[in-house]
C-alpha cells in the first residue's frame, strides 16, 4: 500500500507540474503578433572586402545563394565553418521591433543593408573561432525595416552552423515577457532544487547518512545550477554569457556522477559496483574538461558533443541496470528507479534537441529532475524518522520562497509592460508613449476623414516655484496639473507628460471646444493657491496652445510643430492663457521682439482664439518686470526652431 501511495503521490505532483509548467510557458498575447520569417536562402564561404572595405557580398548579384527553410545546418557543409544567410525583412507595424534570436552556433555579425547593427563574438582573429558562449540575442532594428536585406554572417567549428531554436521578429516588450514567462518555472524549480541541496548537505555533515544525503545534495545542487544557467532570464541576471555557459557544463557534467552515486547507494552486487564505474567515468571526464579549457587547448563548445555522445551510451545502461534489480528491490527503492526512468528520457530528448536530431520544441527536464530530486528525499525521509520534521518545516519554507519567487516574477512581468509608457511620478503616459500614440492617431485621421486635436500645455513659471519651494514642491505641482489634466479628460482622449513641466492631450473634439474645457480648468487652478503641507506654494497657471486636424493643416503630421507656435505664442502674450494656432499668427514668431508681440496679439484676436486668466495683479507685475529684465535674451529665442524654444519654457 505504501508503494502504490508513493507512486499516486508522484503522479499527481507531476500532473500538477505539468499545469504549471504550461501556463508559464503559453505564449503570451500582445497588441501586435510576433512574426517566424520566412524566405531564408544561404551561402557557403565568407564574403570578399570591397574598397569600401565592406563584404562585397552585400551588393553582388544573387548567383551562388540557395533557399533554406531555417538558417541552420545547410547541405554539403563538409567540413566548412564559414556560411551566409540572408533575408528579405517583411514590414512591420511595431514601434519597438526586434530580431530574437534563440541562439547561434558560434559567432556572427549581423548587416542591415550595408550597416553592421549587431555582432556577437570575435572576428579578428582569422580562420579562428572563438568561443563567446550560447545567449539569446535581441537584435534592435529601425522602424522603417520593412524590405531591406538581412545578412548573418556566421562562423563555427562546432557541430552545428547557423541559428539554433526561435527566431521572431517582435516588440522587444513582447520579447522580454516572453522570456520571463518561460522562465519562471525554471528558475522557480532551481530555487527549490538549491535549497534542497543545501538541506541535504546540511545533513549530510550532520552524521545522517553522509553518502546518501552527499549524493542527493551533488544532484540538487548540478540540476538546479544547471536550470537556472539554461532560463532565458539568466541574462537578465548577469550579461555574461560565457560564464553562464561554464556554469552549465560543470553542472551538466555532473549530473551523472550525481546519478550514479544515488543509485549505486541503493543497489547491490555487480550492479553497484558497473553503477560505479560508470560515474567515475564521467567524473574523469569532468577533471578533463576542466584543465584543457582552462588551459585553452580547447573550446568550451568543443566538449559538449563528445559528452552528450558518453551520455548517450552511459544513460540507459544506467536505468538498465537499476532495472535489472527492479524485483529485489524494495517499495522506497523501486520509487527511485521509477523516478529516475522520467528523468532519463526528458535529458536524452534534450541532447537530441540540442543537436537537431528532431525539431526544436521546449523539453520539460525540470519536471525529471524535481521528481528525481524529492522523491530520494522523500525516501531519505522516510528512512531516517529522526529528521522528519525537520524536512518537513524545510518543505514548507520552500513552498514559500517558490510562491515568493514566483510572484515577484509575476510582478516584474506587469513592470515590464508598464516601465517603458508610464511616467515614474505623475503616472501619466511619457514621451514614447505618445510618440507611438500621435503616429497611430494621425494614420487613423487620414484614413477615416475624422477631426484630430493637439493641446500643449506648459506650466508658467515654473523655475520659480522649484528655486524657492524646491524640487519636491515643483514635483507636487507636476502631480496635482497631472491629475487634473487626468480628471478632465474624455472618453478616447491621451494625455501624456512629453518632459519637464509640459504635457500633451490628443483629442477628437473640436478646437473651440477643447479651449473652452482647458480654460475652465485654467480657472480651477489659478482660483486658489497650491499647498504642500502647509506651505502655500502660490498660485499656479498654465499657458496652451491647440492645433488641429483639417482645421488648422492639411496633414496631422504637422499638428505638433503648429500646436508649439500657438502655445509659444501663448507664452509671449503674456502666460496663462489658452491659444488656437492661427496661420496669420505664424509670421510673427520670425520678427523682432517688440514687433512680434503685438502682432501676435492683433493676428490672435483676428484669427485666433485667446483666453486668458490673471492670478493675481501682484504675479502679473511681478510678470512683467521679470519680462522686461532682458529683452536681448527673448530677442534671441524669437529665431530659435520649436524644439529649442520647448526645451527653454
Amino acid at each position: 500500500m505504501r508503494v502504490i501511495g508513493a507512486v499516486t503521490g508522484l503522479c499527481v505532483l507531476l500532473i500538477g507540474m505539468w499545469v504549471a509548467w504550461s501556463w508559464a510557458t503559453r505564449e503570451p498575447r500582445g497588441e501586435t503578433p510576433s512574426i517566424e520569417p520566412s524566405g531564408w536562402e544561404y551561402r557557403w564561404g565568407d564574403s570578399p572586402r570591397d574598397g569600401a572595405g565592406l563584404p562585397a557580398w552585400l551588393h553582388a548579384d544573387d548567383r551562388g545563394w540557395q533557399p533554406i527553410a531555417f538558417p541552420a545546418n545547410p547541405p554539403q557543409r563538409d567540413g566548412r565553418d564559414k556560411v551566409w544567410f540572408r533575408l528579405r525583412l517583411p514590414h512591420n507595424q511595431w514601434h519597438d521591433p526586434v530580431l530574437f534570436i534563440s541562439s547561434i552556433d558560434l559567432i556572427a555579425q549581423v548587416y542591415l543593408g550595408d550597416q553592421l547593427i549587431y555582432q556577437h563574438g570575435d572576428f579578428n582573429d582569422g580562420d579562428h573561432v572563438t568561443f563567446a558562449g550560447w545567449p539569446w540575442h535581441m537584435i534592435a532594428l529601425p522602424h522603417d525595416f520593412g524590405g531591406q536585406t538581412l545578412w548573418l554572417r556566421v562562423f563555427s567549428d562546432y557541430t552545428s552552423i547557423g541559428l539554433w531554436g526561435q527566431v521572431y521578429l517582435m516588440e522587444r516588450g513582447e520579447a522580454y515577457r516572453q522570456i520571463i514567462r518561460r522562465s519562471a518555472w525554471d528558475v522557480a524549480v532551481s530555487a527549490l532544487a538549491l535549497a534542497l541541496s543545501v538541506f541535504a548537505a546540511i545533513f549530510a555533515v550532520s552524521g545522517v547518512e553522509r553518502r546518501s544525503f552527499g549524493a542527493i545534495a551533488l544532484f540538487a545542487g548540478a540540476s538546479g545550477l544547471m536550470l537556472l544557467a539554461e532560463a532565458p532570464a539568466r541574462q537578465l541576471i548577469a550579461g555574461n554569457p560565457l560564464g553562464w555557459d561554464l556554469i552549465r557544463a560543470f553542472s551538466y557534467y555532473m549530473l551523472p556522477v550525481a546519478t550514479g552515486l544515488i543509485l549505486a547507494h541503493w543497489l547491490k552486487g555487480s550492479a553497484r559496483r558497473w553503477m560505479r564505474r560508470l560515474w567515475a567515468l564521467h567524473l574523469a571526464y569532468v577533471l578533463l574538461v576542466v584543465g584543457l579549457v582552462q588551459g585553452g587547448v580547447i573550446n568550451l563548445s568543443l566538449t559538449f558533443p563528445i559528452f552528450d555522445v558518453l551520455l548517450v551510451l552511459t544513460l540507459p545502461t544506467m536505468l538498465a541496470l537499476a532495472l535489472w534489480q527492479w524485483r529485489v528491490l524494495d517499495g522506497t527503492q523501486r520509487t527511485v528507479v521509477l523516478s529516475f526512468a522520467v528523468f532519463a528520457p526528458l535529458l536524452l530528448a534534450d541532447i537530441l534537441v540540442a543537436h537537431g536530431f528532431i525539431p526544436w520544441q521546449p523539453i520539460p527536464l525540470s519536471f525529471g529532475t524535481l521528481a528525481f530530486s524529492l522523491s530520494c528525499v522523500a525516501i531519505s525521509l522516510h528512512r531516517y524518522h529522526r529528521v522528519h520534521r525537520e524536512l518537513a518545516r524545510s518543505h514548507e519554507t520552500l513552498e514559500q520562497q517558490v510562491a515568493l519567487r514566483t510572484a515577484e516574477l509575476a510582478g516584474l512581468v506587469e513592470e515590464l509592460e508598464g516601465l517603458s509608457y508610464r511616467d515614474a511620478l505623475t503616472g501619466l503616459y511619457n514621451r514614447r508613449h505618445f510618440d507611438a500614440a500621435y503616429a497611430q492617431a494621425c494614420r487613423r485621421a487620414v484614413a477615416s476623414g475624422e477631426c484630430l486635436t493637439l493641446a500643449i500645455v506648459d506650466l508658467d513659471h515654473f523655475k520659480r516655484i522649484n528655486d524657492r519651494f524646491g524640487h519636491d514642491a515643483g514635483d507636487s505641482v507636476l502631480v496635482e496639473v497631472a491629475t487634473l489634466l487626468k480628471a478632465s479628460k474624455e472618453a478616447g482622449e491621451s494625455v501624456c507628460r512629453l518632459g519637464g513641466e509640459e504635457f500633451a492631450l490628443l483629442s477628437h473634439a473640436s478646437p473651440t471646444a477643447l479651449a473652452a474645457r482647458l480654460e475652465r480648468l485654467l480657472g480651477r487652478l489659478s482660483a486658489a493657491p497650491l499647498k504642500r503641507g502647509d506651505m502655500s506654494l502660490g498660485r499656479v497657471t498654465f499657458s496652451a496652445g491647440i492645433a488641429s486636424f483639417p482645421i488648422h493643416s492639411a496633414s496631422p503630421d504637422g499638428l505638433l510643430r503648429l500646436a508649439d507656435e500657438a502655445l509659444y505664442c501663448a507664452k509671449r502674450d503674456g502666460r496663462s492663457t489658452v491659444t488656437l494656432y492661427s496661420a496669420s499668427a505664424e509670421p510673427c514668431l520670425q520678427r523682432e521682439d517688440g514687433e512680434q508681440s503685438g502682432d501676435c496679439k492683433s493676428h490672435l484676436a483676428n484669427g485666433g482664439t485667446r483666453h486668458r486668466h490673471a492670478a493675481s495683479g501682484e504675479r502679473d507685475r511681478h510678470d512683467q518686470a521679470e519680462e522686461g529684465t532682458s529683452a536681448e535674451k527673448k530677442s534671441q529665442a524669437v529665431a530659435r526652431d520649436p524644439d529649442e524654444r520647448r526645451g527653454e519654457r
